[in-house]
């Protein structure tokens, strides 16, 4: 996995997540899906690079 695009992962899960919190806390329901939304993208892109990462490893051993 790319150091940059692990970052941007990383940082998607985390603001994602500090969103959802602050919705429930004030009870924004739109702040707390679009933090479950943008954690999913993180999500998303972390599983996009290890499947690279084991591509890497079947190819090159």
């Amino acid at each position: 996995m790319t150091a940059n695009e692990k970052a941007k992962a990383k940082t998607e899960q985390a603001v994602g997540k500090t969103k959802e919190t602050v919705g429930e806390a004030v009870g924004n329901e739109r702040l707390t899906a679009e933090g479950r939304a943008e954690q999913a993208k993180g999500d998303a892109r972390e599983a996009k690079e290890k499947i690279k990462d084991v591509g890497e490893d079947i190819v090159h051993p």
